[in-house]
């Protein structure tokens, strides 16, 4: 039987938070784009595999690109609210999510997306990728990109990439190891976990969780006991008094026999199911151990994946051998500063602290954390074009956890917005490929810069820059924004840029929106150190002589809170998480 083929400008295999990303800004710069999908639901981290608590990218400076354009749909469509957990500030129903994404590739007439594939074969013309056959069709396009979980076509294409460690002689990264040893044995990557979703059902009347097979409570013995209950379940709190499982202290990250994921389909089949049960016996030990009134949610995931992700969330991928790697050093901030070093290249922007998960193993890390806004964040970090494209491979991008990185750097590079900005760049970059007749290592860099910041439906930021949001619609971003382009010799350290008149004006508009959408409340202001701040409420009368801490994801509140007196009497708008027992400032009136 002769199998159909389908030609289009571009192809990307993955419809995970990258591969979606990148469909969709292909298409909207006018590529003909074909997306396949292994499961019905877009999104990967986002949606389909149940972390809908991202982290990563929370300041209100770095709510840019498709990552921006998704909170505010979300903020549309919840209506309560995105600020349930203490994890993340964004925490939502993630049927919702995929309700966004399906909605947004329906929008496009030149994006077609097939479900339910995963891909056999790459075809290869010499050193370009030219198609992608699949179990019931073949297609061909001109450029295409890998936005699969576990960076499938790089295996398949025999494109050179890593799987691992590396050692610190091979990238100089302090936080690697000198030799080989047992965790790195044991864990080659970081732990999947099968996120499963439980619910307060407020009685004794939850249906029984069933223990899977191979079930050792000894395994999950301590989960929560630094923790309580109450704040152990609220890490991944979403509406409707349900919580998001994927707990790392004694809970259901799983890394036995890791390596199972690319050694062949059974020992990937093996690996998937044992990992699905360890998430499932979690549950039943919650359920056990805490009250029958938890038990597994209802009708999250479509089919019968019911209360459990449609796949696990996977850390780490095959990673390519690209133009550009990102190591440590690359995401760490500079001597002095509060920011790390740019990319002449750069196409993307993340500030997640550097993470990583191994099961009864506590690996140090390099630093890069840093107190802003009342909260701990990460340092600003850029990811380079160059680290999209293969050494020696045309034809080909990559767009998700399969980047050029370090096993290190990935803990800071995996997190759902920066994969999502990575991906937005991957499209508009192939897009821009089919325009300019080139392959991907050809394009000029300058150009793809320019049109992501200049996209008229979701601009992307480019430079990290703490102090200036483009929720302000203040034309003083993208000024900045180019001439830190321009000018990298004078991009400061501290992440900021030198304020003008214009800049303050623009907050006038931005109070009538938010003491609109806020709640107010009357209190006095504390400095318990610094970057810490705690707010005593007098009024209302709900919450008097309440004390919570005071948090903002907004530039100008950050410079507010700095400047505060201690003890003095203050007004703030905003939302109070019972999660994080926090105050989310987004206006403060000071006397």
């Amino acid at each position: 039987m002769t199998q159909q083929t389908y030609t289009a400008d571009v192809l990307v295999v993955g419809g995970g938070t990258g591969g979606t990303a990148a469909a969709i800004q292909a298409a909207r710069r006018g590529a003909k784009t074909i997306l396949v999908s292994e499961f019905s639901w877009l999104g990967g981290m986002l949606t389909s595999a149940g972390v809908s608590a991202p982290d990563g990218n929370e300041l209100m400076a770095f709510q840019t690109g498709l990552w921006g354009a998704f909170l505010q749909e979300l903020r549309q469509r919840q209506p309560e609210g995105l600020n349930n957990s203490w994890v993340s500030f964004f925490s939502y129903d993630p049927r919702i999510g995929a309700e966004i994404f399906a909605d947004w590739v329906q929008e496009l007439s030149n994006l077609h997306w097939i479900s339910g594939q995963v891909p056999l074969e790459v075809l290869q013309q010499g050193n370009c990728v030219t198609g992608v056959r699949f179990a019931d069709f073949t297609v061909t396009a001109k450029i295409i990109i890998d936005g699969t979980e576990l960076g499938d076509l790089l295996a398949l294409g025999e494109i050179p990439h890593r799987w691992g460690w590396e050692l610190q002689s091979e990238w100089g990264e302090i936080s690697a190891p000198a030799d080989f040893n047992h965790l790195t044995q044991r864990y080659p990557v970081q732990s999947p976990t099968w996120v499963v979703v439980m619910q307060d059902f407020g009685e004794d009347v939850a249906p029984e969780i069933p223990p899977a097979p191979n079930y050792d409570p000894a395994l999950f013995a301590g989960a929560w006991d630094n923790y309580g209950a109450e704040k152990f379940l609220n890490y991944g709190r979403w509406p409707g008094n349900r919580f998001m499982i994927n707990w790392p202290i004694c809970g259901n990250d799983y890394g036995e026999g890791v390596g199972r994921l690319i050694e062949s389909e059974a020992a990937k089949k093996e690996f998937l199911q044992e990992c699905r049960w360890h998430s499932q016996n979690f549950a039943h030990f919650i359920q056990k151990n805490l009250s029958r009134r938890y038990g597994l949610a209802e009708s999250v995931f479509p089919g019968k994946a019911g209360a459990f992700a449609l796949h696990p969330y996977y850390r780490e991928s095959r990673r390519l051998v690209g133009l550009t790697t990102v190591r440590e050093q690359d995401i760490l901030p500079m001597t002095g500063g509060k920011v790390a070093s740019l990319f002449p290249d750069a196409i993307a922007v993340g500030n997640y602290a550097n993470d990583h998960h191994y099961p009864g193993f506590d690996w140090p890390l390099q630093p890069k954390s840093m107190r802003w806004g009342g909260r701990w964040t990460g340092t600003p970090f850029t990811i380079p074009y160059g680290s999209l494209i293969p050494v020696a491979t045309d034809g080909l991008l990559v767009c998700e956890k399969n980047i050029s990185v370090s096993h290190i750097a990935n803990g800071a590079t995996r997190l759902q917005p920066v994969v999502m900005g990575i991906g937005q760049a991957a499209g508009m970059a192939a897009a821009m490929c089919i325009e300019l007749n080139c392959q991907p290592r050809d394009l000029p860099v300058r150009q793809l810069q320019d049109a992501l910041l200049k996209s008229l439906l979701d601009s992307a930021i480019i430079i990290p820059v703490f102090n200036l949001d483009i929720s302000t619609r203040n034309p003083e971003w993208l000024k900045w924004q180019v001439y830190y382009l321009n000018n990298p010799q004078a991009y400061q350290l501290n992440g900021n840029y030198p304020k003008s008149a214009s800049y303050q004006c623009n907050y006038v508009e931005k109070k009538q929106i938010v003491t609109g959408e806020s709640d107010c409340f009357t209190g006095i202001f504390r400095r318990m150190n610094e970057e810490d701040y705690c707010f005593a409420i007098t009024v209302p009368e709900t919450y008097h002589d309440q004390v919570w801490q005071v948090v903002t994801l907004r530039s100008h509140i950050q410079e507010q809170l700095q400047s505060a007196v201690d003890e003095q009497q203050l007004t703030i708008w905003g939302h109070l998480n019972q999660a994080g027992n926090w105050l989310l400032a987004e206006w403060i009136e000071i006397p």
